[in-house]
């Protein structure tokens, strides 16, 4: 049994998906509703990935789809927090620098937050 947890935290041109556990197969579908949350419009959506200890290939395939969505709509992805594993991956596929990084979640989120919703 996977135990992993995604929280949303939405501002007016920010949101951002905050994951721990591990990113498979299994707990992608819970990440995808997630991001369906963030509505069109939202200049970026920032994955919060400090807690992903582990991603496979529907991790990366979502990533990709979100980083699609998003330049779509005329935004940007930001992921921060990448563990060793995860960001092997994404260099393994030669993905890394493909997708945008940031330090912290502090970089990007405004100093007023308002209270995370669980998915």
């Amino acid at each position: 049994m996977h135990d992993f947890t995604v929280t949303v935290d939405q501002q007016p041109d920010l949101a951002v998906i905050t994951m721990a556990g591990e990113m498979d197969l299994v707990t992608v579908p819970a990440v995808e509703k997630a991001a369906l949350l963030v509505p069109p419009g939202a200049k970026t959506l920032h994955l919060e990935m400090s807690g992903v200890s582990f991603m496979d290939s529907s991790g990366l395939n979502l990533l990709l789809r979100l980083r699609r969505r998003m330049h779509t709509e005329a935004g940007r992805l930001v992921l921060s927090g990448l563990q060793e594993q995860p960001a092997g991956v994404l260099r393994l596929t030669e993905t890394y620098e493909l997708l945008t990084k940031a330090e912290s979640i502090g970089a990007i989120l405004p100093a007023q937050r308002q209270t995370p919703s669980r998915v």
